[in-house]
């Protein structure tokens, strides 16, 4: 047991120093938990899908295919996988027209705790007027976005599916 009245060493008192050196710098960089930034997240990326249907509104096809990351991937209905933003932009191309008119209002949106992926659902409606004036032609439908926090610090879509609330038309009857 060490008297405290005994003199300390130099080496001892030198090991003293340094382990309360260590100590204090591992208290000193310990990291303290990120802040939680869930709420804004979600504020932002609800206000960057509304400005998206805006856009795709305004048949603008550049812009609607800029709120994608360059790997991402599109699944529209009843034709393939459009990945990449080569392929995403033919597919918004053969979709956004003067004839057409596309929107969507975003339902729920979630953002994980780590604040680096989130998602959206709603609903679409899309719109195509007949230029021989018969009726338009309309569907409406759901959709969910899985967006990523990108490097850069902007929210980008990964993934986006959407699919029709509508029923399956029937095949025309065959002649006898």
């Amino acid at each position: 047991m060490l008297n405290p009245y005994e003199k300390i060493s130099g080496s001892k008192l030198a090991s003293c120093a340094c382990i309360a050196v260590l100590l204090i710098a591992s208290a000193c960089n310990q990291q303290q938990a990120p802040a939680d930034t869930r709420a804004a997240d979600e504020s932002a990326i609800r206000d960057l899908d509304a400005q998206w249907s805006k856009t795709a509104m305004a048949n603008d096809v550049e812009g609607t295919v800029s709120y994608y990351s360059d790997d991402a991937s599109v699944f529209p209905p009843n034709v393939p996988i459009a990945t990449g933003k080569e392929a995403i932009h033919a597919a918004w191309t053969s979709l956004l027209s003067p004839e057409v008119s596309v929107s969507w209002q975003p339902g729920n949106v979630g953002v994980s705790r780590s604040s680096d992926l989130a998602y959206v659902t709603g609903i679409y409606q899309v719109t195509l007027k007949d230029p021989k004036g018969k009726p338009p032609m309309a569907d409406r439908g759901k959709y969910l976005e899985v967006w990523k926090k990108q490097p850069d610090g902007k929210w980008k879509t990964v993934a986006d599916i959407f699919n029709t609330d509508l029923p399956l038309q029937a095949p025309p009857a065959k002649k006898k």
